[in-house]
Order: C-alpha cells, then sequence, then structure tokens
C-alpha cells in the first residue's frame, strides 16, 4: 500500500520544491522535466505496452492508445498543457481555475490505473509528477487565489491518482475493460512525454545537459 502513495510523496516534493526555487523558473527545473518525461516514455515502453499488448488484440489496442493521445490533446485545450510543465499565470485573475482543476484530475485519476504492486509504473508516475506539481505549486503562489483554494487543489489533486490506482486494484473490474484502460493511459503518457521531449522552445539548439538528462532517465527505466 505504501508505493501506492508515491505519487503523493511526489506532490509533496514538487511543493519543497515549489518554495525553496522561491517561484524562480530554473534549469534544473527544465532538466528534471526531461528526465522524467524520458523516464515515463521509456517505462511505459518496457513495462506498461507489452503487458497491454499480450493481453489485447494487436488492432484494438493501438486504436485505444489513439484514443488516449486525442484524449489527451482534448484535456490539455482545458489545461493548456500543464501536464507537461505549461502553466500559464494571470496574475489579475483571482476566479479558481475549474477547467485546469478538472482537466488534470481526470488525468491524474487515469494515470493511477496501470499502477500495481508488482510493477514499476509508479515510478514512472511518481517522476513524472515532482516537476508538474512543483509549477503548479508555483502557479497557485502567484495568483490571486486564496490559501484555501490553493490548499484544496493540489490536496485534490494528490489524493486523484491513489484513488485511481485503489480502484482499478480493488474492485471487480473485467480484465480486458481494464487493459483498455491501461492502452487508453498509454497514449496519455506517450503523448505527455513525447511533447516534454520534442518541444521546439529553444529554437532546435543542441542542448547537451537536456541530452544527458534524458539518456539517463531512459538508462534507469531500463534497469529497474
Amino acid at each position: 500500500m505504501n508505493k501506492y502513495l508515491f505519487p503523493v510523496y511526489a506532490i509533496v516534493i514538487g511543493v519543497i520544491i515549489a518554495f525553496l526555487t522561491k517561484n524562480k523558473k530554473s534549469v534544473y527545473t527544465k532538466l528534471l522535466l526531461s528526465f522524467s518525461g524520458a523516464f515515463l516514455l521509456a517505462l511505459t515502453l518496457f513495462d506498461l505496452l507489452p503487458e497491454v499488448y499480450h493481453h489485447l488484440e494487436t488492432k484494438q489496442t493501438g486504436l485505444f492508445i489513439m484514443c488516449g493521445i486525442l484524449l489527451q490533446i482534448i484535456l490539455e485545450f482545458f489545461s493548456k498543457g500543464a501536464e507537461h510543465g505549461h502553466v500559464h499565470i494571470h496574475k489579475q485573475d483571482s476566479q479558481f481555475p475549474w477547467l485546469l482543476f478538472l482537466s488534470l484530475c481526470i488525468h491524474s485519476f487515469l494515470e493511477g490505473f496501470p499502477i500495481h504492486q508488482h510493477n514499476d509504473m509508479v515510478y514512472g508516475v511518481l517522476i513524472h509528477k515532482i516537476p508538474i506539481a512543483a509549477l503548479l505549486t508555483s502557479f497557485l503562489l502567484q495568483s490571486k487565489y486564496t490559501k484555501g483554494q490553493a490548499i484544496s487543489f493540489m490536496l485534490v489533486f494528490a489524493a486523484m491518482t491513489p484513488i485511481g490506482t485503489l480502484i482499478s486494484n480493488t474492485t471487480a473490474i473485467n480484465a480486458n475493460f481494464l487493459m483498455s484502460i491501461n492502452a487508453l493511459v498509454i497514449g496519455i503518457f506517450l503523448h505527455i512525454s513525447t511533447t516534454i521531449l520534442f518541444e521546439t522552445g529553444e529554437g532546435h539548439k543542441f542542448n547537451l545537459s537536456k541530452l544527458v538528462a534524458i539518456s539517463l532517465g531512459v538508462f534507469i527505466a531500463y534497469f529497474i
């Protein structure tokens, strides 16, 4: 059960990082984001993808993966890309960001389904959530939302992944249906991780430190 709480620990670590960096965008945060994207992508390919293809028909698996990619695109229409580090701050806006909140909760809830006691996807989710939590916390601290709203946002966000894991592991869900959800989540993970890795915000310049962070993420994921 302690393993299922790793995503919650990731949120706590992310919040601490946000306070330590005092809302400043750091190159280390970007490198951690690159590392997390590579790590999540590698674990998805090494662990989750073979498991799903083993249980479902090949073309059906591909269809659900594509649906996951499309679902994440729809969620990002409302979250503006917060799942992969793009949190847009409107300092004058005091209205609670319900669309951002709901889209992140749906994303967080679904990513809890592939986590089982016997697999390593929990580590991918853990590493993925740390920089996202740090950026979200910085966003909330710089906004005009009340402390109660900010705390509630992060508490519910932290709880959604363990809830998804709990439901997938304790309820009598048909195995094929569960694998279909996992295939959907693969699509979500593929979209998020590749977006992190191949974003063009740096003008396609060669970045050695980013390359090292990505390589390290793949290397560690392979040997877990």
